[in-house]
């Protein structure tokens, strides 16, 4: 059966529902569905989501979400759609750019905006994979002491593992896990649940709509599907195997896909230049 709605972990898809102007909505509510009650947000624009280091040296970062609430806090999501080498410490190195953004010239008393980094993760942490019992579906980090006191609570990591949700319809009682339950079955809905039954899910299904696209936005999803499935086989496979430390192999077969430059760079670890030089 053909899809009605477009596939959410495709960077078209991605964006379309939470990162455009219109959508900022619903990419208010869905983090307000993440926070704690005492961080929602009220206000929130989109700041340019690439970053530079502080010389021509410097490696950027490249996020796929990078916005601002009303307090100025800094919120950077990303959508991680397969399995890397050192995916924890390229979500730690991405949050330094907005840590180091704040640095006023002059005398300055070093304080600092929060800072979440928040991961929607369509594959699962290596370290539970021999533990079931510990698949949760969101992980909150922060940097704590040895005691598990937190030491300084302005950097959270938010990560939330997709293929750990499995609730149903029925079993869904909190918004994030509507959210949850949105973003991992859209592709395969048909028509809109009754538990979607308000205005944010409302808009969040009509701009998911493939029908209402016209041929420009039509070929753009159509390539980016296409480079998701290139992508999640080349590296799927790649795991599977025992291939992981074959980097080079990977990026090469990627970039045999037409896949981009940016996208293999987040996919593998390895730097624009190392990439086009394969």
């Amino acid at each position: 059966m053909k899809a009605k709605y477009i596939n959410p972990f495709t960077d078209f898809g991605f964006k379309k529902i939470f990162g455009e102007e219109a959508s900022k909505p619903l990419l208010l509510d869905f983090l307000n569905a993440i926070l704690p009650k005492n961080d929602k947000i009220a206000v929130l624009s989109f700041k340019n989501n690439e970053q530079l280091g502080q010389t021509e040296f410097d490696r950027k970062a490249i996020y796929d979400i990078y916005c601002e609430n009303e307090k100025g806090e800094k919120f950077i999501v990303e959508l991680q759609k397969a399995k890397q080498n050192y995916f924890k410490e390229g979500t730690i190195y991405y949050a330094t750019f907005p840590i180091q953004e704040q640095a006023e010239r002059g005398e300055w008393n070093y304080n600092l905006k929060a800072v979440y980094c928040i991961g929607i993760l369509d594959f699962t942490f290596d370290d539970y994979e021999s533990e079931p019992e510990k698949s949760e579906v969101i992980h909150t980090i922060k940097l704590k002491n040895q005691n598990e006191k937190t030491f300084y609570d302005k950097l959270t990591y938010i990560y939330l593992e997709m293929p750990n949700f499995k609730k149903n319809e029925a079993d869904l009682k909190t918004r994030i896990e509507k959210w949850l339950y949105f973003i991992k079955h859209l592709e395969d809905f048909q028509t809109i649940p009754s538990i979607f039954n308000d205005e944010v899910f409302s808009k969040a299904f009509e701009k998911a709509e493939i029908a209402k696209y016209g041929a420009i936005e039509l070929d753009n999803y159509e390539n980016s599907l296409k480079s998701y499935r290139d992508l999640k086989g080349v590296i799927d496979t790649a795991f599977d195997e025992g291939k992981l430390e074959g980097k080079l192999e990977i990026a090469k077969s990627l970039k045999l896909l037409g896949i981009e430059i940016n996208v293999i760079s987040k996919s593998t670890g390895l730097t624009n230049e190392e990439i086009e030089k394969l």
